[in-house]
């Protein structure tokens, strides 16, 4: 899903409402508009976070599971998504939706934000994680992270899938390697999302 450098540069407004994942009823909106995507990858992550099914087709999938999908019309079509592997923790319970650095970053669900916090990496802080609670869906919790808040969203704002900016992604190349960025040209700045049953979620 690589596109030219010279598209992911063009101003881009909301995404065209498109589901790339399910985390059971859960419906998780593409949170980036179509123009910036570089790349979508999954992998594992711990922490108590839920399992995702993907939305079309995987694109490192082995030439048999191609073969298979394709004979027995399987294949997904649509978002091409990559697993990355992990450490530990579900294949699928982390997904990153790659593009530039200052892209736009939407609400992936309906909902009401119930935390901005600071995301810490090796004891620094880089941005905030945004937690958002599903409208219908008050057992869990969808953590974004890897982004700069929007300075007109507080705890306690209500959020529209697809539709209302909740922040821009913002550059951790200097502390930390991203698996995505084999399958970019840039070295894999992305927006992550995770679901956690919100029992098992720390809130700030």
């Amino acid at each position: 899903m690589p596109i030219p450098q010279a598209e992911r540069l063009l101003p881009s407004g909301p995404p065209s409402p498109q589901v790339v994942a399910f985390q059971g009823d859960l419906r998780l909106y593409l949170p980036i508009s179509e123009s910036r995507v570089t790349a979508v990858g999954y992998h594992r992550v711990g922490g108590g976070a839920l399992v995702l099914e993907p939305v079309g087709t995987q694109a490192n999938a082995g030439i048999f599971t191609r073969l298979f999908n394709r004979l027995f019309e399987q294949d997904g079509g649509g978002i091409r998504y990559y697993l990355l592997g992990g450490e530990s923790g579900p294949e699928t319970a982390g997904l990153d939706i790659g593009a530039p650095v200052g892209t736009d970053v939407y609400a992936p669900v309906d909902g009401t934000v119930i935390g901005i916090s600071e995301h810490i990496i090796s004891g620094e802080a880089h941005g905030v994680r945004i937690d958002l609670q599903p409208a219908g869906s008050p057992g869990l919790v969808v953590s974004v992270v890897n982004l700069e808040p929007d300075p007109s969203l507080t705890v306690g704002s209500t959020t529209a899938a697809a539709r209302t900016k909740i922040g821009r992604i913002i550059d951790l190349a200097a502390v930390e390697s991203s698996a995505l960025a084999e399958h970019t040209q840039d070295e894999g700045q992305h927006v992550h999302m995770e679901v956690h049953p919100t029992a098992n979620l720390s809130l700030p």
